[in-house]
């Protein structure tokens, strides 16, 4: 089996082994091939897709204000309806769900071609475009760990992290220039196209497994995903997780979110637009950087002792703002404030596959999607109010602050190595729980 990546699924597929985990044998892996490739793909045509609409919307319009609205239905299915919908995952096979959602977002993205919709459809349709993304992504993230084991899962998902950054400036910066230099309905019809290869790939690049819930053990939907949100608040060690990637997440979005606002200090519309980019840019950049160095130089036993660590200071880089630095400072800052947080989650995300029992994972990983929705919602909203009476630089300020006190206090109750030792072995079968006893 050991040369034979693809071969039956095992047990122990999820739990091997301490081999040396290199780029090369996680693409080794054709599964994740086709996984990593329509995920990438879904991400660029999803982005592309928000900026096309937006520009649709104001052509049609002229109103700023339905054009922002265009942008922010995106969020709603992961806020109102998340959890529900990723339940889902759950209960049919991974691979059938997958292709479904992609196979009915691509017809309702082609119904945005049709040319002299009323904005209020348009609005409607992406919508329910929108409705499909949660049961999607929980059924992948469920099937991630059975696809990549244990020892590449981490790396696994730092490629993914740092590709959905990639993925979302080239779909912002694909989408806009298309939709403004040829037409909307061209960038449209790109996402059409991506939606359509991405379901290719999933169904000719994965092997069909069983869902996570047997349908003699399906109860109600509001029941069952209503267990999702026990299992995660309710287990010591999945909400010791859940709280700090909701409150680091939570602490870090704001720089990016007041961006344009920021820039409009600057003395012209060139430097202001150039502020406002790199200031939006510097987080995903540190990410993308973080998660990559701390992948590839800090050794696996090592990585979750120091996510407490990297938790505070994810918020404490940015108190410096307090002192209104120029942009300069203001973009490093967020970029090693973005290298934190880009190195904390992998491995937090990694744990958290690897503690959730088979059967909860889409619906657990719906619930966990939803609340960082919610938490970049409410910190955006409660900062952008605040910035309409103070100073935005003193606003951040204190906002990073108060988040480096609470991260303190949250590191205070984190888990030691041998809680979540113990919890990962909770959910093995019998016989691999005991080859590979908790260290």
């Amino acid at each position: 089996m050991a040369n034979d990546p693809e071969g039956p699924q095992q047990p122990a597929k999820a739990t091997e082994g301490n081999q040396q985990v290199t780029f090369r044998s996680l693409f080794a892996l054709r599964e994740f091939r086709a996984l990593y490739a329509s995920l990438t793909i879904n991400w660029v045509g999803d982005y592309l897709t928000r900026a096309a609409v937006t520009v649709l919307v104001y052509q049609q319009t002229r109103s700023v204000l339905l054009s922002a609205i265009s942008f922010a239905i995106g969020y709603l299915p992961w806020i109102l309806f998340g959890p529900v919908l990723s339940t889902l995952g759950d209960r049919y096979p991974y691979r059938r769900v997958m292709v479904f959602c992609d196979l009915s977002r691509m017809t309702l993205t082609g119904m945005l071609l049709i040319p002299g919709l009323p904005t209020a459809l348009t609005l409607l349709i992406v919508l329910l475009s929108s409705l499909g993304a949660p049961p999607a992504q929980a059924a992948r993230s469920a099937l991630m760990p059975l696809v990549v084991g244990r020892d590449r899962l981490t790396l696994a998902l730092a490629v993914n992290s740092t590709t959905s950054q990639a993925a979302q400036v080239a779909g912002y910066l694909i989408g806009a220039a298309v939709a403004v230099s040829l037409s909307p309905r061209v960038a449209l019809s790109l996402d059409v196209c991506t939606f359509a290869l991405s379901a290719l790939l999933i169904a000719t690049g994965t092997r069909p497994r069983p869902p996570g819930v047997a349908p003699a053990q399906r109860r109600h939907l509001l029941r069952e995903t209503s267990e999702g949100f026990r299992l995660v608040f309710g287990h010591p060690v999945l909400r010791s997780i859940a709280i700090v990637v909701f409150t680091t997440i939570a602490f870090s979005v704001v720089p990016e979110s007041l961006a344009a606002s920021w820039a409009a200090e600057a003395p012209d519309g060139m430097s202001q637009g150039l502020e406002q980019g790199l200031i939006m840019a510097a987080g995903p950049f540190g990410i993308v950087v973080g998660g990559l160095l701390f992948s590839r130089l800090v050794p696996a036993e090592r990585r979750l002792r120091l996510v407490p660590v990297l938790a505070v200071l994810t918020p404490l880089v940015l108190t410096p703002t307090l002192l209104g630095p120029p942009a300069a400072v203001v973009v490093a800052l967020v970029a090693l404030s973005g290298m934190a947080q880009g190195a904390g989650l992998p491995p937090l995300n990694a744990s958290f596959a690897l503690v959730l029992p088979a059967s909860h994972r889409a619906r657990a990983f719906g619930v966990m999607t939803g609340g960082i929705q919610a938490s970049q919602f409410i910190a955006v909203l409660f900062n952008g109010l605040f910035s309409e009476r103070f100073r935005i630089p003193l606003v951040v300020g204190v906002w990073s602050l108060a988040g480096t006190v609470l991260m303190i206090a949250v590191a205070a109750f984190w888990p030691k190595p041998e809680e979540f030792s113990a919890a990962e072995q909770a959910v093995l079968p019998p016989e691999q729980a005991r080859a590979e006893p908790a260290t």
